[in-house]
């Protein structure tokens, strides 16, 4: 999660790009429990089109898109740290499994998202960050900002580089826990980043670039920076994940949730005609029961790619031998077992930021947001 008070700066109901307001109708609706249960049921109906009183994952993408556009988040498949954000929003009705989703699971995560977006109550991983510039200023007169400028400075190699350049770059490290929203975001370049930079476009400064200099220039673009963020505040949809093995181990506990995922997995496989499979499925088999083990699916990854593929070597699991059903099973039982204690030595942190343009004002036939 983002620390510090960025944390507690949660975005409320509608409103134009860069207005906060108070959400009341949002927590208003949710608060008054017949109501609110009267609009779950009619919203579950909507989405149950096979009415067998479940919804499944593709029931609940037309609810996920909906909160995406309620929060102002492009369309999904634009953005790979937006799509991160839809993902997370998913599984918080399917807690990770790819399951079905009872109306009682429905109105509860619903509830949360609802009232998250009116008073900041949003439980992980999404946390809709409104930064204005206070966290920067913060920052910039903390003891730290020195030595983690510095540091930062020392990794450049930018030999020809402009003092702008050196200035671009360094924000671009920046983090929403330093009050930084993504500079490469192209609406936060033009009216934050471009308009702070002015200060030093004229400049011509010694080659290289002293540390001196840097430091005293990056931080009048950076005090800039949070002006024009307290008269734009900017808000970022905060995403956070840790694969740490946690969720493999729980799977693994529960026998009749493994058997379950393992048959679901094994269906996608082919036989040939003695009834073996190949080993060079178990890839396949694994992005199957992957949701199940609070895992990402390959190529999601890049750091869980790598554990993975290290445990295939172990296993010899790319040799292409066929093997019998069970032995299938066996080997993609232990393939968890090993990825799980890589990931319980060395877990996995992942974070998304995404900034929302049009914060809850978009049209959402799910969402009760007013303008």
């Amino acid at each position: 999660m983002a620390s510090g008070s960025a944390k507690k700066k949660v975005v409320g109901g509608g409103g134009d790009a860069g207005q906060v307001l108070d959400g009341s109708d949002i927590m208003e609706l949710v608060e008054n429990e017949e109501v609110f249960s009267s609009f779950v049921d009619h919203k579950f109906q909507e989405l149950d089109r096979d009415c067998d009183g479940k919804l499944s994952v593709k029931e609940l993408e037309p609810a996920v898109a909906d909160i995406g556009a309620a929060l102002g988040l492009p369309a999904q498949g634009t953005s790979a740290d937006s799509d991160h954000i839809y993902s997370e929003v998913l599984n918080e009705f399917t807690h990770g499994k790819q399951e079905q989703v009872s109306k009682t699971e429905f109105k509860e995560v619903l509830s949360d998202i609802l009232l998250g977006m009116a008073a900041g109550l949003k439980r992980d991983p999404i946390v809709i960050l409104r930064i204005d510039g206070e966290d920067l200023r913060e920052f910039i007169n903390s003891p730290s900002f020195e030595p983690e400028m510095i540091s930062i400075f020392s990794q450049f190699d930018l030999p020809e580089g402009s003092l702008r350049d050196y200035i671009t770059k360094a924000l671009q490290q920046l983090t929403v826990e330093q009050g930084m929203p993504p500079s490469t975001d192209s609406w936060v370049m033009s009216n934050i980043v471009e308009p702070a930079l002015q200060t030093v476009a004229g400049c011509a400064h010694e080659q290289p670039i002293s540390q001196d200099t840097f430091l005293a220039e990056f931080k009048k673009v950076a005090e800039s920076v949070a002006q024009h963020l307290a008269e734009q505040p900017v808000i970022v949809a905060h995403s956070e994940n840790t694969f740490d093995g946690s969720g493999i181990k729980r799977l693994l506990a529960n026998k009749f949730e493994l058997d379950k995922s393992l048959e679901a997995a094994l269906k996608t496989v082919p036989k040939d005609r003695n009834g073996k499979m190949s080993k060079e499925y178990l890839r396949v088999a694994l992005d199957v029961v992957g949701p199940s083990a609070g895992l990402p699916p390959y190529g999601g990854l890049e750091e869980m790619d790598k554990v993975v593929t290290d445990v295939f070597n172990m296993v010899n699991a790319d040799d292409g031998k066929v093997v019998k059903e069970d032995e299938f099973k066996k080997l993609l039982t232990e393939i968890l077992g090993s990825i799980m204690l890589q990931l319980e030595g060395s877990p996995i942190s992942v974070s998304s930021n995404s900034v929302v343009h049009e914060p809850l004002t978009s049209p959402s036939t799910l969402l009760p947001l007013s303008s």
